[in-house]
């Protein structure tokens, strides 16, 4: 098994028992009675992946404002664009699931499998450093398209308030309801203390996007 996701990543891990830790989901190792599970590989991962992706995109767009290239970097580091990642390299059928996550597709979910991307970038990090995490992330970041996302509300609703003359808005969330493996978030949105819409959606990006999104939509009325 190890074999065969080593090829696909283009990485031999010295000690395996990072890259299994980056495959085993918390379901996983809540049922096997195991410490360790992928979240901790997952907070390391998206770090090392931000740093790679802003340093490339840094270089290949030169003459390119701030607030664009941070654009750029939101749209490869996204949660959709690892989930397409980690499709391509066939990632859910490697993960350590619980029964429960298996029996309701956990295999093929986008948050699970963009997490998994980020904790095996952190395992190839603590396995071989950082130039091997960047020989691992490169290839697949040179694939894509240096674009913005046209779909970024928080930094849409960001620059409308700006205009305005408004201060930043703030993101809260407010309920969180579902079994582990499905939990839908519901997230408000302010400005100076006063709510200016709700957003839902099954992780809490997801939630504050729409909770701009529909911001933006009351305010364009």
């Amino acid at each position: 098994m190890y074999t065969d996701i080593e090829s696909i990543i283009g990485y031999c891990f010295r000690n395996k028992e990072f890259l299994k830790e980056a495959l085993t989901h918390k379901s996983f190792a809540g049922e096997h009675r195991r410490t360790k599970h992928n979240e901790r590989l997952e907070f390391l991962g998206d770090s090392i992946l931000g740093a790679v992706v802003a340093d490339y995109v840094y270089c290949q767009c030169p003459q390119v404002e701030e607030g664009v290239l941070s654009k750029i970097k939101s749209n490869l580091v996204s949660r959709r664009n690892l989930h397409l990642w980690g499709k391509q390299m066939g990632l859910g059928r490697f993960m350590l699931l619980g029964h429960g996550e298996i029996s309701s597709g956990g295999r093929e979910r986008d948050s699970i499998i963009s997490n998994a991307v980020e904790a095996v970038i952190g395992a190839v990090y603590l396995d071989g450093g950082y130039a091997s995490a960047e020989a691992v992330i490169l290839p697949w970041v040179r694939t894509q398209a240096l674009a913005q996302d046209a779909r970024d509300f928080k930094s849409m609703l960001q620059e409308y308030l700006q205009k305005l003359g408004k201060s930043t808005p703030t993101y809260e969330v407010v309920q969180t309801v579902g079994p582990e493996h499905d939990k839908v978030f519901t997230v408000r949105v302010c400005l100076g203390g006063q709510e200016l819409a709700l957003g839902k959606g099954h992780n809490k990006k997801l939630a504050e996007q729409a909770a701009a999104e529909q911001a933006l939509i009351r305010f364009k009325k």
